[in-house]
């Protein structure tokens, strides 16, 4: 079967959206199939199975930046692909996003499967909403990765949805290489704006004893700001955007994984991540964590926008070697539930449904 899995979003941007379009094209090629990631890029593919159809621009979009291509060029792009390749089914991963899901939707003339990641009202839905509804009624099949993906789509848009949860490539984190670690050590992985949280661990740090520490991976529009406002905790080391492998391998590396998110997570793929790499988490109890994290079975899940709740539980876990074990006991049990192999295999069952011989 030939498959595109188009992505709205700049693969060379770390997000989580990007990371299943790649991984669900490895786990399908794994299984024999010619697959292509049609996709803008804005360095060098991060795979020989990406099309780069462009660079993005930034947009402002709940609570984020979301690194998309609407002009011309990339919508050109697009069709050219979607002709050349001859693709026997086009996923289209968040559909209504302008640039190549949305021209897909539009031009296309094969079965389309659409998966919706978004939870959380949006203002452009509201807008748009007998054009959106429209342009989504052309999907064959429609899937959401969670719950509050799946309510925030059919109050938008009307029609019924697979609930298909993201999946992660758990080989990658648990084979990966731990480097080397000193002391007690904490990782934070994410873009740095309001709802990641970051701010609230910073704050925190004052409730941890002095030798614990703190990696903070990625960046994003309050990086400057924290950075000064907590330059004089020496414990804060700012690593900067990393590579998915070295995210695996600090995965392998750190005492505790945290994810202090305040919303806008539709699904913990994360959470997840760190689970395969064998990491006790700390969380935020937030609705899309829970999708994948009973609280104190696969992560301590504490009240979000709390540094002082958040520290104690940073503590709880640090201390505890019973609490971690069970933790990632438990953690590499759920990771093994949401394999990509197997996100692979129901996708092929929807794709099928959607009318692919």
């Amino acid at each position: 079967m030939r498959i595109a899995q188009v992505c709205p979003y700049s693969l060379t941007a770390p997000g989580g959206v990007q990371a299943q379009s790649l991984g669900l094209a490895r786990a399908l090629r794994g299984l024999g199939h010619q697959v292509r990631v049609l996709a803008p890029c804005d360095g060098p593919p991060p795979d020989n199975c990406v099309t780069a159809l462009g660079k993005s621009v930034p947009l402002n979009a709940n609570g984020s930046v979301a690194p998309i291509a609407p002009d011309p060029a990339c919508v050109l792009r697009t069709i050219r692909a979607l002709r050349d390749e001859e693709f026997d089914v086009v996923h289209l991963h968040e559909p209504l996003v302008p640039g190549p899901t949305l021209t897909s939707l539009l031009v296309s003339d094969r079965p389309l499967v659409g998966t919706f990641h978004r939870a959380g009202a949006s203002s452009a839905y509201r807008a748009f909403r007998p054009a959106v509804r429209a342009l989504a009624a052309r999907l064959h099949v429609r899937c959401a990765v969670s719950e509050d993906a799946v309510a925030t789509a059919s109050a938008a848009l009307g029609g019924s949805y697979e609930l298909v949860f993201n999946g992660i490539e758990v080989e990658r984190f648990a084979k990966a290489d731990p480097l080397p670690a000193d002391g007690p050590c904490i990782l934070f992985v994410g873009r740095h704006e309001p709802r990641k949280g970051l701010a609230t661990l910073l704050a925190a740090m004052a409730h941890l004893p002095g030798d614990v520490r703190l990696l903070v991976a990625g960046d994003g529009p309050q990086t400057t700001e924290l950075r000064q406002r907590f330059s004089d905790d020496s414990r804060v080391s700012w690593l900067g955007r990393i590579s998915d492998a070295d995210k695996a391998r600090y995965l392998r590396s750190v005492d505790v994984f945290c994810a202090p998110s305040t919303s806008g997570e539709s699904f913990g793929i994360v959470l997840l991540e760190a689970m395969a790499a064998s990491v006790p988490i700390v969380a935020s109890d937030l609705p899309g964590y829970r999708n994948v994290a009973r609280p104190g079975e696969h992560a301590l899940l504490v009240p979000p926008d709390d540094p002082a709740a958040l520290g104690a539980g940073l503590v709880e876990v640090l201390s505890d070697g019973s609490l971690r074990r069970r933790l990632v006991e438990g953690g590499d049990a759920r990771a093994a539930e949401f394999s990509m192999d197997r996100l692979a295999e129901r996708y092929l069952e929807l794709y099928a449904g959607a009318g692919v011989a």
